[in-house]
């Protein structure tokens, strides 16, 4: 049985660390379990647009909302050849994106920017779109050919393409069986 596919490639590790480092960085404690460290910021983001958005729903002093985060979503396939790796990015243009890779380390990070109206008499009664920055980091397996990549958005969705280098398989060592005297 291949070991690999019972405890899959972390492709989440360098974000995780990021993501604590930030926490840290931002006052809060750094939290041992990084699952605990995303459920709480995700609850302060949440506890800041209720806030913010609640009490001036015309838009005017956004600003802590739209300079949040944001993290769009991400889906990772492999065949034998290929790892596929697709990011929603609806609303972004192609020139506010960013791909990095640097040492097996993907970095995805972009910026949703508020589209300007030019009428000042535009009256908000609900804001529900996010604005702001977004980062996604992701460590590549060791069988990522960083030389082949491939990336391309169209509708709204980054689709990068990263072949897999042939593995050498492991033939095994015979092993000779001596006669006990």
């Amino acid at each position: 049985m291949d070991m690999k596919k019972l405890a899959p490639w972390n492709w989440f590790r360098d974000e995780e660390a990021s993501e604590s480092a930030h926490l840290a960085q931002a006052g809060r404690p750094a939290l041992e379990f990084p699952t605990v460290a995303r459920l709480q910021d995700r609850l302060d983001r949440m506890f800041e647009e209720l806030f913010h958005r609640s009490s001036n729903p015309d838009g005017a002093g956004a600003g802590p909302v739209e300079s949040l985060l944001l993290k769009p979503n991400v889906d990772i396939a492999a065949t034998e050849d290929r790892y596929l790796i697709s990011v929603e990015v609806p609303g972004i243009d192609e020139k506010d994106i960013e791909v990095r890779l640097a040492d097996n380390t993907l970095t995805i990070r972009g910026e949703k920017r508020r589209e300007h109206r030019k009428s000042d008499d535009t009256s908000f009664y609900r804001l529900e779109r996010s604005y702001g920055a977004f980062q996604r980091v992701l460590s590549l397996p060791e069988d990522t050919d960083r030389d082949g990549v491939d990336a391309q958005c169209r509708n709204g969705v980054l689709t990068i393409a990263f072949p897999r280098k042939a593995e050498p398989r492991d033939q095994g060592t015979v092993i000779d069986i001596r006669t006990a005297a």
